[in-house]
């Protein structure tokens, strides 16, 4: 009998958007993809499917309400390859992935910059009713200019002002969520004819810098009151923002050095807010390219490589940077003295990336890397080359899964159940059923609501002193 301790379970969750091409621009045009098909239920629908019978955590759906036209100053490359534009709202996709599914969470992205709390904290509950506690919010407080603009603004707050804006935002919705309304405020006393005891509902009156919210909330208590919060900034001020908020962060980094830095930077945080270390569920965005064996993997990236758009991946890098990389040679690299108002991560993490001979990568380099699958790791092989890498990744780096994007849609989520998730649980380092209960619930084993050291249950009603 074997003495070697079973490997820790790997957890997935799918990276997608409601748009065209994601973090793959120019794979759209592959005859085997159907990103295009964004527009149509039934592809969500299917493959929630596919995802629930490969026991993912969830799908998380990002979003933005901007164009990437840092990139020479237009809308030109963006619109031409199709680099997350046109795109829709996320939110609209869930009710109906939770009909076809019993247990696939679902994290949708939401930005605190262009949308009141009042109503805002409203849908989440709505769709934490529906789903029965399977949705997650995937804070973000914005980084395109655009999306400023066409809400009426000149251009975004700075970059940590975004965030303190972002730190109000949340106290509104924690304290509609978990304090407005009493555990058994909903009594539905038929012989009375009361079906809300009044008394145990009550106003948040918070007035703040940034928001003025006098009354109640007014959704019933949901299964998780507050649904799961996501975070994936990791600033300096995003670290500190997740360390109060965050119950699963999503990171990106290119190589498994960068990634053990980020995660124990995360972990500290977490415990200098007074959480546990693993109080975070912490995924690194990975791309598999996978098939039957290591020579069909690699003429499959192969394939995928020559669709790849490096104008659309120019434009995606320098929406995230706020760098107009159009400015830049392509064989520039990145300088250290870049300022940025947008996702600040992302500038270091592209300074920071290098090839195997040590030299930072050219912004050429740069593009054909976020080509297929963006910024994060590619991985290409057979089920056992693939499984042994992932399992090294998080042996190495304690990082507790990967957020998987797609080369293309559905084939490479298909595939990576098809192949990689048996070879996970034939290995015991992947679950073989779901927990029951609530996202939280699924993730943590704590039940369904936030944790006591959690910042949102500051504001439960029994502590928030709510009159």
């Amino acid at each position: 009998m074997s003495t070697n301790p079973a490997p820790r379970q790997i957890r997935f969750n799918a990276f997608d958007m409601n748009c065209v091409g994601h973090q793959s621009p120019g794979l759209w045009k592959h005859p085997k993809d159907q990103s295009a098909r964004y527009k149509d239920l039934s592809y969500w629908t299917d493959l929630a499917k596919t995802l629930e019978k490969g026991k993912f955590d969830g799908i998380f759906i990002a979003d933005v309400l901007g164009t990437y036209d840092v990139f020479g100053g237009s809308n030109e490359v963006p619109l031409r390859t199709g680099a997350q534009v046109p795109v829709n709202d996320p939110l609209m996709l869930v009710s109906a992935m939770a009909a076809v599914t019993e247990n696939l969470g679902f994290g949708v992205t939401a930005s605190t910059s262009y949308e009141h709390p009042y109503p805002f904290s409203r849908r989440l509950a709505t769709l934490d009713h529906l789903t029965k506690g399977r949705i997650g919010w995937n804070v973000v407080t914005g980084y395109l200019p655009s999306a400023a603009r066409n809400m009426g603004q000149e251009d975004q707050l700075e970059h940590d002002e975004r965030y303190n804006h972002a730190d109000e935002y949340l106290e509104v919705v924690y304290k509609l969520l978990e304090g407005s309304w009493e555990e058994d405020a909903v009594v539905k006393d038929v012989e009375r004819g009361i079906f809300t005891d009044s008394s145990k509902v009550h106003d948040i009156n918070h007035e703040g810098k940034y928001f003025k919210v006098p009354g109640i909330a007014i959704t019933e208590p949901s299964p998780q009151r507050t649904p799961v919060i996501f975070q994936a900034g990791t600033s300096s001020r995003g670290m500190k923002f997740a360390a109060a908020n965050a119950e699963a962060v999503f990171v990106t980094c290119p190589t498994k050095d960068m990634l053990k830095a980020t995660v124990t930077k995360i972990r500290d945080a977490a415990e200098a807010a007074g959480r546990g270390r693993h109080d975070v569920r912490i995924y690194a965005m990975q791309t598999i390219i996978t098939d039957v064996d290591s020579a069909a993997a690699q003429a499959k990236f192969e394939d995928y490589k020559s669709y790849a758009d490096i104008d659309g991946a120019l434009a995606l890098i320098s929406g995230w940077m706020g760098v107009d990389l159009s400015t830049y040679g392509p064989d520039d690299v990145i300088g250290a003295n870049v300022k940025s108002n947008a996702i600040q991560s992302s500038v270091e993490m592209f300074q920071q990336a290098s090839g195997d001979d040590g030299n930072p990568w050219t912004i050429r380099q740069l593009a054909e890397w976020v080509g297929v699958g963006g910024f994060g790791p590619i991985t290409v092989g057979s089920p056992t080359e693939v499984a042994d890498k992932l399992i090294d990744w998080v042996q190495e780096t304690d990082v507790d899964g990967f957020n998987l994007a797609y080369a293309i849609t559905p084939g490479t989520f298909e595939d990576i159940v098809e192949f990689i998730v048996p070879e996970l649980q034939a290995r015991g380092a992947y679950p073989a059923d779901y927990v029951e209960g609530t996202l939280r619930n699924k993730l943590f084993g704590k039940g369904d609501r936030v944790q006591d050291s959690h910042r949102a249950a500051n504001y439960r009603f029994v502590n928030a002193g709510v009159k």
